[in-house]
Formats: C-alpha cells, sequence, structure tokens
C-alpha cells in the first residue's frame, strides 16, 4: 500500500489536481446557484403553463365533443320528430283527398239523379200534354167527321177518301 504523501504529492491525487478540482466546484456551485435562480424557475413555470395550457385544450376538446355529441343527438331526435310529423300529415292528406273525393262523387251521383228526374218528370208533362193534344185534336177531328158524315151520306168510297184527308190533316199539324 502506498502512503498517503505518495499519493498526495505536491497537489495532486492520484493525478488528478486538488486545486482545479475545488475551483471547479465552486464554479459549479455557482453556476447551479445561477441557474436555480435565474433560469431553473422561469423553465419551470414555462413548463408548468404549458403542462396547464395542454390540460385546458384536452378539457375544451372532450367538452366540445360531448356537446357535438349532444347537438347530434338533439338533431337526430328532432329529424325523426320531423319526418313523424311529415308522414302524419301527409297520411292526413291523403285521408282529406279521399274523404273529399267521396263527397264529390256521391254530390255528382245526387245531381245526376236529381237531373234524372227532373228529365224524367219533364218527359211525361210532355208526353201528358202532347197525349191531351192529340185527344183534342181527335176529338175534334171526329167532331168535324161527324158533321160531314151527317152533312152527306157516305159511300165506302167517300169513308175512305175521307179518312185520307183526316190523316192528311193530322200530319200537317204536327
Amino acid at each position: 500500500m502506498q502512503s498517503f504523501a505518495t499519493i498526495y504529492a505536491g497537489g495532486v491525487i492520484w493525478g488528478f489536481h486538488v486545486g482545479d478540482m475545488l475551483y471547479q466546484l465552486l464554479f459549479f456551485a455557482i453556476l447551479l446557484f445561477l441557474v436555480r435562480k435565474f433560469a431553473w424557475g422561469p423553465v419551470m413555470n414555462m413548463m408548468k403553463k404549458r403542462e396547464e395550457y395542454v390540460a385546458n385544450e384536452i378539457e375544451a376538446a372532450e367538452k366540445s365533443r360531448i356537446e357535438a355529441e349532444k347537438s347530434a343527438k338533439a338533431a337526430a331526435e328532432q329529424l325523426k320528430q320531423t319526418k313523424m310529423e311529415a308522414q302524419k300529415i301527409i297520411e292526413d292528406a291523403k285521408t282529406a283527398g279521399i274523404k273529399q273525393e267521396q263527397d264529390i262523387i256521391e254530390s255528382a251521383r245526387q245531381e245526376a239523379d236529381r237531373i234524372k228526374k227532373a228529365a224524367q218528370a219533364e218527359i211525361q208533362n210532355e208526353k201528358e200534354k202532347a197525349l191531351q193534344a192529340l185527344q183534342d185534336q181527335v176529338a175534334s177531328l171526329s167532331v168535324l167527321i161527324a158533321s160531314k158524315v151527317i152533312e152527306k151520306e157516305l159511300s165506302a168510297q167517300d169513308q175512305e177518301k175521307l179518312i185520307n184527308e183526316y190523316i192528311k190533316e193530322v200530319g200537317e199539324e204536327r
């Protein structure tokens, strides 16, 4: 073993200069103090602010995502409700259209029946008038024929001639 004196010869221990090491150690301590005082605090504050900023951004993004999901659900529900309302309106319109169509058909049918009955009644009236007029003419012609028969006694030829004249007169009066 070597003695301490051989190891510490002229301020050198095992090849290291003790004075230089003390100066370096002193300057390193001063550097650590200065770094801690002037750089470490601001760097740590900046890192803390950055950490808070990132955390706030993540939280805001999560809130935005939740709001977007809520809005999407609300929009989907509103769209579903709107579709149901539109379908109901369409069905109501179809029902109203069918009812209106049936009402129009029934009204047209009733109007046609009324017109038909009125036409039949008018035809019946005109038929009765025509029959009455024909009866009146037949009566007047009968009276006329009777008066002519009375005026002269008719032979078969005269009777035939009288009937033909009668038919001719009836045809002209129409």
